[in-house]
């Protein structure tokens, strides 16, 4: 009976090419592409490749269903609608960068110390303007409360930015110089407009 390489407790079922030894199946679920570069070719990885994506769309959904949380994502994302408009040569790898840019700038937090070749210019336009909605966004609660308008907390703002970035780079999977999220927020952004001159 062969041990786990990892935990050293539980009895090793499963063979890992990455590592060379075996584990456990929870230490191959919890490693897996995060502390291990998994093979293509791992039967694991592939198995349960599917299994994780659910997952993630359903903590995505949490996120959607939060209607507070929703709000947030809806003005993350208005600034794109906008640059595509006026950029038609914008692409869904560009929206990645962006968004990726502000989340960099979100985790720093806001610093008045510039480190040496650092500018005060931004370094990506669309970036920046979607770090200013995530700072600018406030939520009004239909119900008039005594809290009134509340601002974001930083982990929220990021859980959100990580939420956008994976609904981009899923869209955008087959071809990250094509605009498929544009296009697909596009739709989005017309049947709200439409929705909302019906009533």
């Amino acid at each position: 009976m062969t041990l786990c390489a990892k935990c050293k407790t539980r009895v090793a079922k499963r063979p890992c090419p990455a590592l060379g030894s075996s584990l456990c199946n929870l230490c191959c679920g919890l490693l897996r592409e995060k502390e291990l570069h998994c093979p293509a070719a791992c039967p694991f990885l592939g198995r349960h490749k599917s299994y994780q994506e659910k997952k993630i769309l359903e903590k995505e959904d949490e996120i959607l269903r939060d209607e507070r949380l929703a709000w947030l994502v809806f003005q993350l994302e208005a600034p794109f609608r906008v640059f595509a408009e006026r950029s038609p040569s914008l692409t869904d790898k560009d929206v990645i960068l962006a968004l990726e840019y502000a989340r960099d700038k979100v985790k720093k937090g806001t610093s008045l110390i510039i480190l040496p070749g650092e500018s005060l210019k931004p370094r990506n336009a669309l970036g920046e303007a979607v770090y200013q909605a995530s700072e600018n966004t406030r939520w009004e609660a239909p119900v008039i409360l005594a809290s009134g308008i509340e601002t974001y907390k930083k982990d929220e703002k990021l859980r959100c930015l990580d939420r956008v970035i994976r609904t981009v780079k899923y869209l955008a999977q087959d071809n990250p110089g094509g605009r498929a999220y544009l296009t697909n927020l596009a739709e989005r952004f017309a049947r709200i407009k439409s929705s909302s001159s019906v009533r």
